[in-house]
């Protein structure tokens, strides 16, 4: 950063005794040279050396002079820099086309205040026909590898089989759910330039990925612009946390180092589990996940969904189902447990409405359809509406969530209202702790069945994402950079 004042200029001038060497001296007005002259120096003896003279000489004679700037815009410093401190304008999110990996760039986002600054960059995987098993490589791998094929396979038949039907180039969908006009094509390159070339304009660019197949891209931004950005990575990228200035994960993803989690992993196995290390300096450990659904997106929900959602009998008992992961498995059996406990709370209910995820398998969603689509209480969102997913969380009473589904167990225990939870038996390794963490903060409770549901509870509910932004900002004010 240039200081508006320009280094002080100096003026050559003759010299007070003859000499074929010009001295140094300010450039001053007649009157003033005259009046404020210094004395003439005494001739040199024969024993003083020439080289002392000139240092004596030199010594008294060069002083700065500071000239008045040109007039103009000369080197003016950008209005990012303005009282000395630079601010941090706009964000930069890099997503992979996950809704629950992007949904928590975009809360730490709206957190930070910078939802009207962003640009969303996305990674898209390859689709269709062998792709689908081929989200294990790494996904510079996987690319190079469909790219060989398009280029190989010209007969139709192999072209189908290998690729599917679908063989445009990495499509991208779901922007209008973020909000956004448009989403480009993620490349760490573009991003730099991007950044750069807009630098003098738009400031500092906070750049936030969540995501495996967004760690690369991460990195490799801040390898090349470490001057003009601020680096967060979300979830714990299991290598080199040096490589982002911030890394946002649970506490959950450290269970592997605790005692009990020591305990479940086999001894040889052991060196391959990750996280091998505490947590470090750069690292900011939340509860659950990051969101969108804070206060200020609720009471705008509350509004939306008024009309519908106010004058449902109280309370209103809000089921949200998700599916089976590796970390909690699950089948039809859960879902009939399910159905069994429903029925025995409707009585204590005045309206449930239940709503499924993409992960819902069609077997659990058909036999909840069975038990309840007739029934008077309940109301089932088939996903062909307007998603009520925001409205139910400002206008229920309680929730009942199934223990696979960590952003919709966050999401609801950011409210404070009762959550009760199905199926935590079935959860193993860091699902398990996440649930342990979530009943000693008083925030969930196990649903059995037997709960009168119009009986209410509370509790601090959880504000990760308000957390990591007010973690953010001290980091960045360590650096002399400011959000705003």
């Amino acid at each position: 950063m240039k200081n508006q004042t320009s280094p002080a200029r100096l003026v050559r001038t003759k010299s007070h005794r003859p000499s074929s060497r010009p001295s140094l001296i300010p450039s001053r007005p007649a009157s003033q040279a005259t009046a404020h002259r210094p004395p003439r120096p005494h001739a040199p003896t024969p024993s003083s050396s020439r080289s002392d003279f000139t240092a004596c000489e030199l010594a008294m004679s060069i002083r700065p002079l500071l000239l008045p700037e040109p007039p103009g815009e000369v080197d003016r410093a950008p209005e990012i820099f303005a009282g000395g401190v630079a601010a941090v304008r706009r964000a930069v999110v890099i997503g992979n086309g996950c809704a629950g990996a992007e949904n928590q760039c975009l809360g730490l986002v709206r957190a930070l205040g910078l939802a009207d600054r962003l640009t969303l960059y996305r990674i898209i995987r390859p689709t269709g026909g062998i792709n689908k098993w081929l989200h294990f490589l790494p996904i510079s791998l996987h690319k190079m590898v469909d790219q060989v094929l398009r280029h190989i396979l010209s007969n139709t038949t192999f072209t189908t089989l290998f690729q599917g039907k679908l063989s445009a180039p990495y499509p991208v969908s779901n922007v209008q759910s973020l909000g956004l006009s448009s989403v480009l094509g993620a490349d760490s390159k573009r991003i730099v330039t991007m950044v750069r070339d807009t630098f003098e304009k738009e400031g500092l660019a906070i750049v936030i990925a969540c995501g495996r197949d967004t760690i690369p891209y991460a990195s490799s931004v801040r390898c090349l612009a470490p001057d003009n950005v601020f680096v967060i990575q979300i979830q714990h990228p299991r290598y080199r946390l040096d490589r982002f200035d911030l890394v946002v994960t649970p506490r959950h993803d450290y269970y592997a180092l605790t005692a009990k989690g020591q305990q479940e992993v086999p001894w040889l196995f052991r060196r391959w589990i990750t996280p091998r290390e505490p947590p470090g300096l750069n690292v900011v450990l939340t509860s659950g996940a990051l969101h969108q659904a804070d206060s200020a997106a609720l009471r705008v929900a509350a509004t939306n969904w008024h009309d519908e959602l106010a004058p449902l009998p109280k309370p209103l008992v809000v089921v949200n189902i998700g599916g089976p992961t590796r970390n909690c498995n699950y089948g039809v059996d859960l879902a009939k447990q399910l159905v069994s406990s429903l029925h025995n709370v409707s009585e204590t209910c005045g309206s449930v409405r239940i709503s499924f995820s993409r992960r819902t398998p069609q077997k659990v969603s058909d036999l909840i359809l069975r038990e309840f689509s007739t029934h008077p209480k309940f109301y089932i969102w088939g996903g062909e509406e307007p998603n009520p997913h925001l409205g139910h969380l400002a206008w229920a009473d309680a929730f009942i969530i199934t223990a696979d589904s960590i952003s919709m167990l966050s999401e609801a225990c950011s409210t404070g209202k009762p959550v009760y939870v199905v199926g935590t038996e079935h959860c193993r390794w860091k699902f398990s702790d996440f649930h342990n963490t979530l009943q000693k903060r008083g925030a969930v409770r196990p649903f059995t069945g037997s709960e009168d549901m119009s009986d209410s509870w509370s509790y601090p509910p959880l504000n990760d994402a308000i957390d990591v932004a007010a973690r953010v900002r001290e980091v960045l004010a360590q650096r002399g950079w400011t959000v705003g």
